[in-house]
């Protein structure tokens, strides 16, 4: 991220394309991404402005579920989407996407301080797979797991890319109880799209799904 962030500018830059770029049907105002990358609203707005005078983004007027006394709302504001049509998409998805988010070596990094990780399976966000209502998107299984410190680098995580993320954590013999179990959630990771960063053997085994997965 720091080099990312002398190379564009500033890191909140780099958030905020990667927020779009990641969901680019989608229009956000300043006080949306400002909310959901963790930075200040002026910030925010200002970094969409300067992105907005290089047709990366394209401003509109659109409409937003707001929660008023109670009661969910509709908000009529301004904000910003991906431009389509910008020249670099493709360029930047790949160097700001899959190369730093993305990409499993560093994300297996991002983990190692977390305890002694047995097993950690991706799927959702992480391989691209479109948003599936129950899903998880991180599965770590190990002993002696630090999961404050999950929760916390999964929060860092979420501030970088704008989305929250669902993710489970589990002891060894608890996840093992689960799968003998045939716990609900365990099977809906992995008898569905999914990548298994690390493995070990011996759960690996208990690990293969029902049925063939992608």
């Amino acid at each position: 991220m720091k080099e990312l962030a002398k190379i564009f500018g500033s890191e909140a830059r780099v958030k905020i394309m990667r927020l779009f770029l990641l969901n680019a049907d989608e229009s956000v105002d300043s006080e949306d991404v400002a909310k959901r990358l963790r930075i200040p609203r002026t910030k925010a707005a200002r970094e969409c402005k300067q992105l907005q005078s290089i047709d990366f983004l394209k401003k509109r007027s659109f409409s937003k579920d707001v929660i008023r006394k109670g009661k969910k709302a509709k908000k009529k504001t301004e904000g910003w989407y991906l431009n389509p049509e910008f020249h670099y998409n493709d360029s930047l998805r790949g160097l700001l996407v899959e190369e730093e988010f993305l990409n499993k070596k560093e994300l297996v990094r991002r983990f190692k301080k977390a305890g002694k990780i047995k097993l950690f399976v991706v799927s959702g966000i992480f391989i691209r797979e479109k948003d599936i209502e129950g899903r998880v998107d991180m599965l770590i299984v190990g002993d002696n797991l630090r999961k404050p410190w999950i929760e916390d680098t999964v929060r860092k995580l979420e501030a970088e890319v704008g989305k929250e993320l669902s993710y489970a954590v589990f002891d060894t013999q608890e996840y093992i109880y689960r799968i003998e179990m045939y716990d609900k959630l365990v099977r809906d990771i992995l008898d569905f799209p999914h990548e298994k960063l690390v493995s070990n053997p011996a759960l690996l085994a208990l690990s293969t799904p029902s049925r063939k997965t992608a």
